[in-house]
């Protein structure tokens, strides 16, 4: 099985993508986004700057959910900068539910004492500029940022990102066992952050937290191209 996500042509020409938007981009945090550019598909991943980012919401529907808190951390193969870690509790447009409170353990009371998310946007993209996010399922990140922008810039932004799970379910596509292998004791081969993190001889990190969660995904990158891939691994075979 070759060690590529994708075809190469499967994907969008990011830096071209980049120049583009950066002429049509309204908000002068996006535009400057943009404007840092973006590595070409044949960069390297040693040359790569990333930053691991996860977001915590109010449920998983992005059409009736909110971000409600984020975490992200700078890191390169070379190592992770906790130093430059962040994390954010914001205010979600709707109440929280019972049930999310359970998940992510974030009260009412800080919510209450949270900033809206435009509020920090400044921070966000300052943070995000100039990296490539690496996330643990992109079904999240991406779309509920892009939902949060929409509504309070009437504008979204459009970037690659390297997805730690779509990694993992690359490398096991035979997860899921046949009804006969169940019959035998085959069990299914979980893909979600802290089983695939166990493959790895990676810590036990309580989960459900954005900071942690944004760890431990750089964390699982780096075990993921040290054992699976190479450093010298062109970033256009993994970004998604």
């Amino acid at each position: 099985m070759p060690n590529t996500i994708k075809s190469r042509n499967d994907g969008q020409n990011w830096p071209e993508n980049y120049r583009k938007q950066a002429q049509t981009a309204r908000d002068p945090r996006i535009q400057a986004f943009y404007e840092a550019g973006c590595p070409s598909p044949d960069t390297p991943m040693r040359d790569v700057p990333m930053v691991a980012l996860d977001f915590e919401t109010t449920g998983l529907d992005v059409s009736q959910h909110s971000i409600v808190s984020i975490g992200l951390v700078p890191f390169t193969l070379d190592g992770i900068q906790l130093g430059k870690a962040w994390h954010q509790i914001v205010r979600p447009k709707l109440p929280l539910h019972q049930k999310s409170i359970t998940i992510h353990g974030i009260t009412h009371a800080e919510i209450d004492d949270a900033p809206d998310l435009e509020d920090v946007l400044d921070t966000l993209f300052e943070r995000l500029t100039g990296r490539i996010p690496v996330v643990h399922y992109r079904n999240i990140e991406r779309p509920f940022l892009n939902a949060a922008l929409q509504w309070r810039l009437n504008e979204v932004v459009r970037f690659p990102v390297i997805d730690t799970m779509a990694i993992e379910a690359h490398l096991h596509p035979n997860r899921r066992p046949t009804r006969w292998q169940q019959l035998v004791g085959k069990k299914p081969i979980s893909i979600r952050l802290a089983d695939s993190r166990i493959r790895y001889g990676l810590p036990h990190y309580a989960g459900h937290n954005a900071l942690i969660d944004a760890i431990a995904t750089a964390e699982l990158l780096q075990a993921q191209i040290a054992y699976h891939f190479s450093p010298d691994t062109p970033i256009g075979d993994l970004w998604v």
